[in-house]
């Protein structure tokens, strides 16, 4: 009787580990940060890198990571990206915003508690929107393929509930010719985005 509650014990044991591990290889991330450093000669937008002031930009990151190598998709937002600008050049802009999602490559250190350092780079969407206020010029909408690379740290209170702090950099990609070949190339719309928000991990 005492082996058949061993076995079934142990037997339980063995079921609930895997369970327990899976729970916390997702993750989710919600952020609040600020963009800076940045080129806004994107579409037929005049190359005005003064125009890239520092923003807020928000969004949130949902990822599995179950070991050394994971992955994520990053949303953000960032309302009011282009605004008035201090020096020679200064514009007046209407509704304006940038959105970016990308699918990243995750590299970290084993998942568990105490601090986590991070790298993590992919490719998606930059969507880049600007109207003008005085109508200088025509409204403007652009969905850029982008590139991002970026890394920082995990840090967590328990096994359910973290915080992390990120730095990214993004640019856009643009294709040089101008027949059906596609040939992709940096573009010339770049930022970097800083950002702190909790980690959930299940």
């Amino acid at each position: 009787m005492q082996v058949r509650k061993l076995l079934m014990i142990s037997a339980l044991s063995l079921m609930l580990l895997p369970a327990s591990a899976q729970a916390q290889s997702w993750f989710f991330s919600p952020f609040i940060g600020g963009n800076f450093g940045g080129n806004a000669n994107f579409g037929d937008f005049p190359n005005n890198s003064d125009a890239v002031e520092r923003r807020m930009d928000f969004g949130a990151t949902l990822g599995w990571n179950p070991s050394v190598v994971g992955f994520e998709v990053d949303l953000g937002f960032a309302p009011n990206f282009f605004e008035n600008t201090a020096g020679d050049r200064n514009f007046q802009f209407g509704t304006n915003n940038v959105t970016t999602v990308m699918g990243n490559l995750l590299l970290t250190v084993p998942p568990g508690g105490g601090l986590h350092p991070y790298a993590s780079a992919g490719l998606g969407l930059i969507r880049s929107s600007v109207s003008s206020a005085t109508g200088l010029f025509n409204n403007l909408s652009t969905n850029d393929l982008g590139v991002n690379i970026g890394g920082g740290l995990n840090g967590y209170f328990n096994d359910r509930i973290g915080i992390r702090g990120d730095l990214r950099y993004f640019r856009s990609l643009q294709d040089t010719q101008a027949n059906t070949n596609l040939d992709l190339s940096l573009g010339n719309f770049d930022f970097w985005r800083g950002s702190v928000g909790l980690t959930f991990r299940w």
